[in-house]
């Protein structure tokens, strides 16, 4: 059984969670519009992945016997100056939700919460490689600049990444 303050956080990272792959959709959205639609799949498997993350929480929510309770989506941003700009945002981001995934994680240690301290364990491992990888894309993006065939060969790797659903639970 979860108790409050748990169940509590745990239906705002599903919000934080939804709001996450929102933002990639809206990104997929702007790349798919500027021509560039490896950087728009790159997105949109981002986008499924973060859907994949709230309902992961969703279910542990309903196994422990607690209560999903969802709120609404915030607004997101839909424009970008360029890619470099988009993947700044994508890894500020990402290092948001990791600081939110910790906070969780702190507070089922306190609650002595061992079920949901193992439930997190998979997201904070999970954030670790969603910061590399956005970094990844930022220093390739920093060394090409704004080197059209760097851009387009880039476009042509990230457009190869393919969505693969997270292992049911």
């Amino acid at each position: 059984m979860l108790s409050e303050k748990i169940q509590a956080a745990l239906n705002e990272q599903i919000n934080a969670e939804l709001w996450s792959a929102y933002l990639y959709l809206s990104m997929s959205a702007h790349f798919a519009a500027d021509g560039k639609p490896g950087f728009a799949n790159w997105m949109n498997v981002q986008f499924k992945e973060e859907q994949d993350h709230a309902m992961k929480i969703f279910n542990f929510i309903i196994s422990r016997g607690g209560q999903v309770t969802l709120k609404p989506i915030a607004e997101v941003k839909t424009s970008w100056a360029s890619p470099l700009d988009a993947f700044e945002d994508t890894l500020q981001h990402e290092q948001v939700v990791t600081g939110m995934i910790n906070d969780l994680y702190a507070l089922a240690a306190a609650e002595k919460d061992y079920a949901t301290q193992s439930m997190l364990s998979w997201f904070v491992d999970e954030q670790v490689e969603e910061e590399e990888t956005a970094q990844g894309i930022i220093d390739a993006l920093k060394m090409i600049k704004d080197n059209g065939f760097g851009i387009y060969t880039l476009d042509k790797e990230l457009g190869a990444r393919v969505y693969t659903p997270i292992a049911a639970e």
